[in-house]
């Protein structure tokens, strides 16, 4: 079994050479469906402020889980289009959750501190990667989409642009589901 140590390695050195090239490639908006739908795995974490967040909470409503780490390039870039998004579902039932593998709060807050557009959605710390485990997560950036009925509907691996009209018209369509 790998340790999450083990894992943030292989993906930092999975994503070295991606730092040397100058030009970035574009943010995403892709997606791909789980059929079928499975129930989420269970989750509950401390945000930074040590509260308490735990998914199963947060039926009936669309939840957004990006599990992300600071060193990681298209983390980084994703992160202000995040926020972005919950300004444009503000008041509306979508919930995003920023899931941490493995960083302090410390080193959250001096990555935030360097973002244009200050994130105010969730962040949730996986310290140890116990709550990243039961997730089909197959590198950084991986983000889950949460239908109401706390199934796993979308899925997508890589940097994604959020607020892209794609995204916001998967996040509308599951917003009229039942």
């Amino acid at each position: 079994m790998f340790s999450v140590r083990h894992l943030l390695t292989s993906l930092l050195l999975l994503a070295v050479p991606a730092l040397a090239t100058s030009a970035e490639p574009p943010l995403q908006f892709s997606h791909t469906p789980f059929n079928p739908r499975v129930v989420a795995p269970a989750m509950k974490l401390k945000d930074m402020d040590g509260q308490a967040v735990e998914l199963a909470k947060l039926r009936g409503k669309v939840v957004i889980v990006n599990f992300w780490a600071t060193w990681c390039p298209p983390c980084r870039r994703e992160f202000p289009s995040m926020e972005r998004l919950r300004l444009k579902m503000e008041g509306r039932p979508v919930v995003i959750l920023g899931v941490n593998e493995g960083e302090t709060a410390d080193m959250i807050d001096q990555f935030n501190s360097t973002l244009d557009l200050q994130p105010r959605f969730p962040i949730l710390l996986d310290l140890d990667g116990e709550a990243m485990a039961p997730w089909p997560v197959r590198g950084l950036p991986t983000t889950f989409f949460v239908d109401k009925q706390g199934r796993l509907a979308h899925g997508a691996i890589g940097g994604r642009e959020f607020d892209h009209p794609e995204m916001l018209r998967l996040i509308e369509s599951m917003l009229a589901e039942k």
